[in-house]
């Protein structure tokens, strides 16, 4: 974090000093500004997955009675919600935060999303298997709280893999363009 003083004494941090952001042609401005973009919307789709995530759960082990569909079956209603919340974050993720990203066909990003988010399903349901039969927690402050772990552990895995493997982004920040660099330049 750099600390900047601008006209009128506001202080204001940033994660790169401000001249270095406005420069066009600055490399890691560049970086950052599409790492915390991509940041961002990633944030935005997987806050709308979350609610879907949670609320599934919830509504289908502790319904609006307290007695779910899938009461006795806590895995299971987490397979489910997370099942849904994993078809909406593809396509937020796809057709929003990765929008510009290289492009394989539907069906092959499709199953590679699939595949990597078992590997959140597994940290997810672990976490919960283990709150719910090895620590015998079973209620609902018990189970949410291992939920949010799992899904924390798994946003992490999540963002790296999408943008890693499916999603394709490059790590190189894209060159900036001739006609915008030439408006930029004082004439």
């Amino acid at each position: 974090m750099v600390r900047h003083v601008a006209a009128g004494h506001r202080v204001r941090w940033a994660l790169v000093p401000p001249s270095l952001v406005r420069s066009p042609a600055h490399p890691l401005a560049q970086r950052v500004r599409c790492l915390v973009h991509e940041i961002a919307k990633f944030g935005v789709v997987g806050t709308v997955a979350f609610v879907i995530d949670i609320g599934g759960f919830i509504l289908l082990r502790y319904g609006l009675d307290g007695h779910g569909v899938l009461h006795d079956m806590p895995l299971t209603a987490r397979t489910i919600s997370i099942v849904l919340a994993t078809t909406v974050a593809y396509f937020g993720n796809r057709h929003w935060t990765w929008r510009h990203g290289e492009r394989r066909a539907r069906r092959v990003e499709y199953t590679l999303f699939f595949l990597l988010n078992l590997a959140g399903l597994a940290v997810n349901l672990a976490v919960l298997g283990a709150t719910i039969y090895l620590l015998d927690l079973r209620g609902p402050f018990a189970t949410t709280v291992a939920n949010l772990v799992g899904i924390g552990m798994g946003t992490l895995l999540r963002f790296w893999s999408y943008r890693r493997f499916v999603f394709r982004v490059t790590s190189r920040a894209p060159a900036p363009r001739e006609d915008l660099a030439r408006a930029s330049t004082p004439v």
